[in-house]
């Protein structure tokens, strides 16, 4: 075991963030994802835009080393370590790019104690041509899931939250968890209203595969890089809640 699995394996939520900080350099334009790329047959029969979510999040999870956890009922692994958030300047200021897109260019990847999931996410959806009003940029996850939760009525949202346990995800969704200890997981049926009140620290990934029972999800600010996460469907296809990821909610991806 290296040592950084060694570090991670004894502290996973602390990141290392040592050292003076300097400004951030301005953000160079990303490259954007090619219309002529060659896609996967499921994804070839998707829109353009969904596509681009897709291909936007695992370039930056390459860009990060392609760090990898699986999520096992209760168990959790990370079988492949990535780069971190403040392990070079390349990643330290990659994460600037992210909070560019919520507002915060004063912050990048050394403020290791702030969450930068929700900007990660507002970033990918940005950079793929989603407009503001279609998902609403948020430096946390609250903010743009409780618009989406009120206009769940709108036949023409382009996002409709879905309960876990009646929607099977597809590329292109966000699954959502809450954040915090077990005793702070959602009852079943406690309505996504209920949960955004009592519920304001939030984690959601974006779904990039789905391969037999095995769904492969990917999302910034896990375990201090951008990580893939692979977790099993239930035999109907459902997301499985568990106490490490209390999973609630599927952001059902309508572009």
């Amino acid at each position: 075991m290296n040592s950084k699995a060694l570090v991670l394996s004894l502290c996973v939520a602390l990141a290392g963030c040592a050292g003076h900080k300097k400004k951030p350099e301005p953000a160079p334009v990303p490259a954007q994802p090619s219309r002529t790329a060659t896609h996967k047959p499921a994804e070839a029969e998707m829109s353009p835009v969904k596509r681009d979510i897709i291909e936007l999040a695992r370039r930056e999870w390459e860009f990060f080393g392609r760090q990898t956890v699986v999520l096992d009922g209760e168990e959790e692994s990370i079988p492949h370590v990535g780069k971190w958030e403040d392990d070079a300047d390349a990643y330290i200021y990659r994460v600037n790019w992210y909070w560019r897109a919520v507002d915060k260019p004063h912050l990048d990847g050394r403020d290791c104690r702030q969450p930068w999931s929700a900007a990660f996410v507002s970033w990918i959806m940005r950079e793929a041509g989603v407009s503001s009003y279609q998902f609403e940029p948020s430096e946390a996850h609250w903010g743009y899931l409780s618009r989406i939760v009120a206009e769940a009525g709108d036949p023409y949202a382009a996002f409709a939250p879905r309960e876990i346990g009646e929607y099977s995800p597809r590329p292109g969704d966000l699954i959502c968890a809450t954040r915090g200890g077990p005793d702070e997981m959602p009852v079943p049926g406690q309505g996504f209203r209920s949960v955004l009140l009592e519920h304001t620290k939030l984690h959601c990934d974006i779904v990039v595969e789905r391969g037999g029972d095995t769904l492969a999800a990917i999302g910034g600010n896990v375990r201090n890089s951008v990580s893939k996460t692979l977790l099993k469907l239930d035999p109907e296809g459902l997301v499985r809640p568990s106490q490490r990821r209390p999973w609630f909610m599927v952001l059902e991806n309508r572009l």
